[in-house]
């Protein structure tokens, strides 16, 4: 595959997965510094609200992907942006009692939420993940893809830690195609959702941080630039899983054996 286009602006060899947000942020010292700020401070209703704008199918969506895309009982999973721990529980009903989960995310404040007994937590970023060469049997991203600063750099140490015939799977949120779908979820995320946020919330940032949600949605990389980025980094058998035009499931595999250069 020919190189992954550049997104946003900096490093030339990065992809970042959507420009710079004037709104919030303008160069990744501050992006990093309102993510940091906006989940901390939001962390004790995320779940709630969360619950609330999925009407009760989220676990079911998380736990039907993930068995999609092969994780089974016993694997040794390594969850990605953890926040507070959405699709970890999902994933320990799976693994079952031999399995192992453990957690890695930026935030303090969202880990302190996982109440998961024996889940090993790490705060750490996606583009340098603390744990080391092939490590784990599956990894898995929900819905912070468009949060990381480097996609291709995050992809790549999911390919580092992970053993030869390993998965991945990365959950997110796309922007529809069509002018009417993108305006009705734009009219949902900016206007009905974070009113929402106000009334069930009981944190001040809330609202805002679900009006981020839909800006980062808006600029977020397209999907087949996701698939490419995986493929560009060694994954094989890349694929989405598109579900209700809003939902995308990425999965993939680490070849059992890497091809050595001639």
């Amino acid at each position: 595959m020919t190189p992954s286009p550049t997104v946003g602006t900096g490093n030339p060899d990065t992809l970042a997965p959507h420009a710079p947000l004037p709104l919030y942020y303008n160069n990744e010292v501050e992006h990093q510094a309102f993510l940091r700020r906006i989940f901390d401070s939001t962390a004790a209703d995320y779940d709630r609200i969360e619950a609330v704008l999925a009407f009760g199918t989220g676990p079911s969506y998380r736990r039907a992907a993930l068995q999609q895309a092969g994780l089974a009982a016993g694997a040794e999973v390594l969850d990605v942006g953890i926040g507070t721990g959405l699709v970890a529980r999902e994933a320990l009903k799976i693994i079952g009692p031999t399995g192992k989960l453990t957690g890695v995310d930026p935030s303090a404040g969202m880990m302190e939420q996982v109440k998961l007994p024996g889940v090993e937590l790490l705060e750490g970023v996606a583009e340098a993940i603390p744990r080391p060469d092939a490590s784990a049997d599956f990894v898995s991203m929900g819905y912070a893809m468009r949060h990381i600063s480097d996609v291709a750099a995050a992809f790549s140490e999911f390919h580092r830690v992970l053993r030869p015939g390993g998965r991945v799977i990365v959950l997110e949120i796309t922007k529809p195609e069509g002018r009417i779908a993108t305006a009705l979820l734009k009219g949902y995320m900016r206007a009905v959702v974070p009113l929402i946020a106000r009334v069930v919330g009981r944190q001040r940032n809330t609202s805002e941080l679900w009006r981020y949600y839909w800006d980062t949605i808006e600029a977020c990389i397209p999907p087949a630039r996701v698939m490419q980025a995986l493929g560009d980094v060694g994954f094989t058998d890349v694929r989405r899983h598109p579900s209700l035009g809003v939902f995308s499931s990425y999965t993939a595999r680490k070849p059992e054996q890497i091809a050595k250069a001639a």
